[in-house]
């Protein structure tokens, strides 16, 4: 989803969210859904509780719109740019965005609002920081050592792989889409897949490992299916039963059927983006209609998870086209809102858990989940 181009072209101001509860829906007093993987014993070998949580983009994944001011005197569009822009001074500049854009009291304002989990957005260039980049590993040893200490969970999210799998920013080089094309690029990312399994898989706090982050919904589906069975041995290796292996959908909801199932795969999670602010029909609707759309959602959500796999949705935000709140009185946008918020918990809760994109940005947005909190958009606390 290309974030940035978007709100170029939308007008803020639409999350005027107010805390209350839509069509019966008490958010935070859902009834949780939990499964227990049993080993031979019977005993419980992992607690798979459903996944309440936010995405730390924005973090150790520059994305410009979301924290402009790191890109300040440049004109970089993104964090390849960025780093050849600034050369030496890259590191500093990107260690201290790290340092203080997600800091322990982040953790703990995340687990003090009742969410368990976050997703955790890096690049191919995470832990060896090839150059351009600037590498950020130490980052994810403390990501890891404050969801431990706050009793949260993390998703390792691989957001950007060599070559770019879906030609956006948030892959970390815009440009043309290079991961697919040369067969490199894949070993080199099944490589790093199985480094980050080797260095992380036995960490207290991780509940998952996403092996790519939006690959483009063009690419050779049989291209994408062989990297995904590649993939999963390796990390398998490294990473108990209990730490899921997730996969992105491509945006090809139901494209994956009889694919990756037990008892050949163990607790494989398949992961969609669900967003309703891009495409040209998302930008066609009426208020009434995004509301319509969002509840209907629930029908392929109830067959991905009945033909497919556990599904979870991994990227989520409040943001509607502006058409859609064009000529409504401000209480009408904030009924609308509202509405849309509610529709998708009411659906995400029966999936096996939902990240909120994104958990704060540098100003306040429909995208900003603390802003949203914190301002009485959003209710305050998530315990099921």
């Amino acid at each position: 989803m290309n974030r940035r181009n978007f709100l170029k072209r939308t007008a803020g101001g639409v999350a005027t969210f107010a805390a209350a509860n839509m069509a019966g829906l008490t958010f935070g007093q859902n009834a949780p859904v939990t499964q227990t993987l049993k080993d031979d014993a019977g005993n419980g070998a992992a607690d798979f509780s459903k996944w309440r949580g936010v995405n730390l983009g924005g973090w150790l994944v520059l994305e410009k719109w979301m924290v402009p001011s790191v890109y300040e005197n440049t004109d970089a569009l993104d964090e390849y740019s960025l780093c050849l822009t600034l050369g030496d001074e890259a590191k500093a500049r990107l260690d201290h965005h790290r340092e203080t854009f997600i800091t322990a009291d982040d953790f703990l304002w995340i687990k003090n609002c009742g969410l368990n989990a976050v997703r955790l957005p890096v690049g191919y260039w995470a832990l060896e920081g090839p150059k351009p980049y600037v590498e950020s590993a130490r980052f994810i040893d403390f990501a890891l050592d404050q969801c431990q200490k706050n009793g949260l969970k993390l998703l390792l999210d691989l957001h950007g792989a060599p070559g770019s799998q879906n030609g956006w920013d948030h892959s970390g080089r815009s440009g043309p889409i290079n991961w697919p094309k040369d067969p490199q690029n894949i070993r080199e990312t099944l490589r790093i897949l199985e480094s980050f399994a080797e260095k992380y898989g036995k960490r207290p706090a991780l509940c998952g490992i996403e092996l790519l982050n939006e690959p483009n919904d063009k690419m050779p589906l049989e291209i994408l299916r062989q990297f995904y069975l590649d993939a999963y041995p390796l990390l398998r290796k490294h990473i108990d039963p209990g730490v899921a292996v997730v996969f992105h959908d491509s945006f090809r909801a139901l494209a994956w059927k009889k694919f990756m199932q037990e008892p050949a795969f163990t607790n494989v999670i398949l992961d969609t983006h669900l967003y309703q602010c891009f495409g040209d029909d998302d930008k066609k609707r009426t208020a009434w209609e995004q509301i319509d759309f969002a509840i209907d959602r629930k029908h392929t959500l109830d067959e991905m998870q009945r033909e497919e796999l556990p599904v979870i949705v991994g990227e989520w935000s409040l943001s509607l086209p502006g058409h859609s709140m064009s000529r409504l009185l401000p209480l009408q946008v904030e009924s609308v809102t509202r509405a849309y918020a509610g529709a998708q918990f009411l659906n995400y809760e029966n999936t096996r858990g939902w990240f909120f994109w994104n958990y704060k940005l540098e100003y306040p947005s429909e995208w900003n989940f603390r802003h949203c909190v914190e301002s009485g958009l959003l209710p305050g606390n998530f315990t099921a």
